[in-house]
């Protein structure tokens, strides 16, 4: 039997095609981010402004399309601030999800 006879739909990207950037004209803004989440431990909100800098420079380049940074969570109501990390004290107590709930669940089809 073949399965490959029905019809697919290919949607595109949401935002477009993203072009890469062969004469490398970005990558330094690329790696000045990529150094920043390194140090950062992966928290991208301290490393916002960098990340800005990359996406303005493919958009001055036409590598992507002129979008208003705004949407795309620049903003400063977006901009993150003080944020903390959750750091496991519950579980290291020996607390485990769902413990608490008494008695046998059903699923779905049993009720």
């Amino acid at each position: 039997m073949n399965f490959s006879s029905a019809k697919q739909t290919i949607k595109p990207p949401q935002r477009g095609i993203f072009p890469l950037d062969h004469d490398s004209e970005c990558k330094p803004f690329m790696k000045e981010y990529i150094e920043c989440l390194k140090q950062q431990q992966d928290k991208h909100h301290m490393c916002r402004d960098l990340s800005k800098h990359y996406l303005e420079c493919r958009m001055d380049r036409q590598l992507m399309a002129k979008e208003d940074l705004d949407k795309l969570g620049f903003s400063e109501d977006a901009r993150v601030d003080h944020a903390e990390e959750y750091d496991k004290t519950k579980e290291r107590e020996g607390y485990v999800a769902g413990k608490h709930i008494e008695g046998r669940m059903k699923w779905w089809f049993q009720r």
